[in-house]
């Protein structure tokens, strides 16, 4: 039927891709090229072409033309933590372990450094107040070399002048943030508290991330505020995560050890 012919050429076009006649990644045809290939209109080409776009199976950049997405694996990361008291949230070892029994490979940026004065959402989190000085901690983190997630870790700068230098050193902290601030201020982390937004992504993380033009992916934000015995704010980290390529979960109570673990979707 005339009215299908845009979804016929689409389900063709998926079944190169599935086929590997276009590989991931590959341009396809241009629209003249698919016109006279599949004997269509212009704009019959373009519904299906708009089709496979909303499925995110291919991306349009301006001035390039139309390329085939490149197949993504999800990676699971536990939001929750063992003992609930550790870190979570994929952080530090818990994302290198989650990594692991994936069977991926995890690598993450040198931190960028910086004291900044706390404003808004950071110093309520904080307890302190407009101005006060805190470090961050920004780092890029990747599976398998692909970008994955984006982290910034707040502290109060009250922290590095009572003996926690190494927060404003740019190299990574190999025990753990959580753990160093342990073992140099007696800080133990004993709980956080959790804020999980959508949103769509600016300029710098659709670049960071290779996301398509079409904005069709959007970005789970994970705002987390973790609190020592007494319940003193101890940080305050946002992490990014692109939802077109992270599974997150909590294990919570007394979920059975083989059950634990989420590989991702069948």
């Amino acid at each position: 039927m005339a009215g299908s012919k845009w979804r016929s050429i689409a389900d063709d076009l998926i079944k190169k891709i599935d086929s590997g006649e276009i590989p991931r990644g590959a341009q396809l045809p241009t629209e003249l090229e698919l016109q006279d290939e599949y004997d269509a209109s212009r704009n019959t080409v373009r519904d299906a072409i708009k089709w496979l776009t909303q499925r995110q199976l291919v991306e349009t950049h301006a001035g390039r033309g139309t390329f085939v997405s490149k197949k993504i694996t999800p990676f699971a990361v536990e939001l929750s933590s063992r003992q609930g008291r550790g870190p979570g949230g994929g952080e530090g070892s818990a994302y290198v372990a989650s990594a692991q029994i994936q069977n991926r490979r995890s690598s993450w940026s040198d931190p960028r450094v910086e004291i900044r004065q706390a404003t808004g959402v950071v110093a309520r989190q904080l307890q302190v107040s407009e101005g006060t000085r805190v470090v961050s901690r920004y780092q890029q983190r990747f599976i398998d070399d692909e970008a994955w997630s984006l982290q910034t870790s707040f502290y109060p700068m009250d922290f590095v002048n009572r003996g926690a230098e190494r927060l404003v050193d740019a190299v990574d902290v190999e025990e753990g943030v959580v753990k160093y601030l342990e073992q140099e201020l007696g800080l133990t982390q004993a709980g956080y508290q959790d804020l999980i937004a959508v949103r769509a992504p600016d300029q710098e993380e659709s670049i960071f991330f290779g996301l398509p033009e079409s904005a069709s992916v959007t970005l789970i934000e994970l705002s987390r505020t973790a609190y020592a015995d007494g319940g003193e704010p101890i940080r305050f980290t946002v992490t990014v995560y692109p939802a077109d390529r992270n599974i997150l979960y909590y294990n919570l109570g007394d979920v059975p050890e083989d059950r634990r673990e989420v590989a991702g979707p069948a």
